[in-house]
């Protein structure tokens, strides 16, 4: 770097946060005032670090979108003052996480990395310390003198990938994510090499933070045999603004006559239904087999390659805007934050 960067070190929680109590045994939670003191290696990086972060520290599986909010709020307030941020964050729900950030933020023009680890900060074999690194080596980087990376990135085990295609893949390996149908954007070896023509284009507006998100979405992994009975119930007792469906292979289901008839009683209603994969690989290709044309046929939403976890952050932030539902369905079909192919 050619001159020194702000770095704003946001910390909600997760293993990396964590370090043993060598008497005991037990895991506390890690004060990162004293971040320089346990990692002296980041003053090797030519960057100032503040940090800041939740209240009260959380666990990732109990993030939930009031606190997607107040990351944003946190970004929003210091976005004047930083060339980039980072965010600490349990690797459980880090994907979702990151998704609804790229959608909430809109016009984003500095890096928002997330990152955590699978072991905790003061463990010995640790990947806590490689992973904060070059987190904020990367947020550091600037490209005629503006930030290299101009999106929403997740950082773990030397690949950096774009936010909202992102999903934890392993409970137990360092390599705990993959980016499924988009390239790393960053691959970090001896040498930090960025794929310049993956990134998002830098953009010279005004950051807009969207805080409303509606939360009352139906998510339904099919599977072979699935009870009419249960079905109906649900799509009949219930309320919700949007279904996403998560189909077999390249976006087939059942085509008995009672579930297609379920699945169009609620577009006709004005409910936004999608399709995704349940493949982790692959994209939905609607009109492909007789399993899928109908479903295109009855108004059935293509979600092509999402993730599941941009496909439900998605929806949340569109469904948020009463839109009507021709609207939705193309501008839920376009790529807005780079999260669909």
């Amino acid at each position: 770097m050619s001159q020194q960067t702000k770095i704003l070190l946001i910390y909600t929680g997760g293993t990396i946060g964590m370090i043993k109590d060598f008497e005991t045994g037990a895991l506390k939670a890690f004060d990162f005032k004293d971040l320089l003191e346990k990692i002296p290696e980041l003053r090797l990086l030519d960057c100032e670090i503040s940090t800041t972060g939740f209240n009260k520290p959380i666990d990732s599986s109990n993030m939930n979108p009031a606190l997607w909010v107040q990351l944003c709020q946190i970004i929003k307030d210091h976005y004047d003052s930083y060339d980039g941020f980072v965010i600490l964050h349990g690797s459980d729900t880090m994907s979702y996480t990151a998704s609804a950030l790229s959608f909430m933020l809109e016009n984003l023009s500095k890096p928002v990395i997330f990152t955590g680890s699978q072991l905790p900060i003061g463990d010995l074999r640790t990947d806590a310390k490689e992973n904060l690194i070059t987190a904020i080596q990367i947020a550091g980087l600037k490209k005629r003198n503006r930030p290299y990376i101009s999106e929403v990135c997740l950082y773990f085990e030397y690949k950096l990938y774009r936010g909202n295609r992102s999903s934890k893949i392993s409970a137990e390996h360092f390599e705990a994510f993959k980016s499924p149908n988009y390239p790393p954007l960053a691959t970090s070896g001896v040498h930090l090499t960025i794929e310049d023509d993956k990134l998002l284009p830098y953009k010279r507006k005004k950051l807009v933070v969207h805080e409303d998100l509606k939360t009352d979405i139906l998510v339904l992994h099919l599977y072979p045999g699935i009870q009419k009975e249960l079905l109906t119930d649900t799509f009949e007792k219930l309320k919700f603004s949007g279904v996403i469906l998560l189909t077999f292979g390249s976006g087939n289901c059942s085509t008995e006559e009672w579930f297609l008839k379920l699945i169009q009683k609620n577009i006709q209603k004005g409910i936004p239904v999608v399709n995704i994969t349940q493949c982790t690989w692959g994209s939905v290709q609607m009109g492909n087999y007789e399993t899928s044309t109908t479903l295109k046929k009855i108004g059935v939403i293509s979600g092509r390659d999402l993730t599941i976890e941009a496909a439900v952050t998605k929806m949340m932030y569109l469904n948020s805007q009463n839109l009507s539902l021709k609207v939705f369905k193309t501008i839920f079909e376009t790529s807005l934050r780079g999260e669909m192919s």
